[in-house]
């Protein structure tokens, strides 16, 4: 896999970030009686996207992904070392981080999706009917989970990203982009990114005191 294509892969969860929290390219304009927030929770969840049954608080999604969603052991587990996450924080969703190796191929990005107030409801509703790789997943630790990819070429590209409701108004993704030795040997890039979505989902129980 070259630079490139590796850049253009760890880029494609903040398009499908965005594919999930804006509908027809542009977000929907917020009601001038009552606050977006306040009337969407009141409809969630919507679109065929599961409850989440024992959601956890929203603070544990406060902080940034680079320092909170994965340990250093855990970056060791993936990448066989721990590289530097770069942050970075996608307007309107939430702020994201990615870590890389350029040389093996592999690359990673944790999205928390804090800012459309939709969680899993955004991506049911816009992602869903244009993904071309849609697979509903066992809950990860109770809560629901979808792996999905909008390429045309499925996950051929290794590209699949992990999206899990931890309440019903709050979500975050996990994108795994294997490394090139792991893609050649046929290695599912869902089944990774779930992967990595569990260990986040055990570090945000953890902050939540769970």
């Amino acid at each position: 896999m070259t630079r490139r294509t590796l850049a253009t892969v760890l880029g494609a969860v903040a398009v499908a970030s965005v594919a999930a929290g804006c509908s027809g390219g542009s977000a929907a304009p917020p009601s001038t009686s009552t606050p977006a927030s306040a009337s969407t929770a009141a409809a969630l969840p919507h679109s065929g996207a599961p409850k989440v049954e024992k959601p956890l608080p929203a603070s544990v999604l406060s902080g940034q992904p680079c320092q909170e969603a994965l340990t250093p052991d855990q970056l060791n587990q993936i990448f066989g070392t721990a590289p530097q996450g770069k942050p970075d924080n996608l307007a309107g969703l939430g702020p994201n981080c990615k870590w890389n190796n350029i040389d093996s191929g592999a690359g990673l990005t944790v999205s928390y999706t804090t800012q459309t107030h939709q969680g899993l409801s955004a991506l049911y509703q816009n992602t869903k009917p244009q993904a071309k790789v849609w697979r509903e997943l066992p809950p990860i630790q109770g809560f629901p989970a979808v792996a999905h990819s909008t390429y045309s070429s499925g996950t051929q590209d290794g590209f699949c990203a992990v999206s899990v409701g931890i309440a019903d108004d709050l979500s975050f993704d996990a994108s795994l982009t294997p490394s090139d030795a792991k893609r050649a040997s046929g290695a599912d890039p869902c089944e990774l990114s779930a992967r990595v979505a569990d260990m986040v989902v055990t570090n945000l129980k953890r902050k939540a005191g769970a």
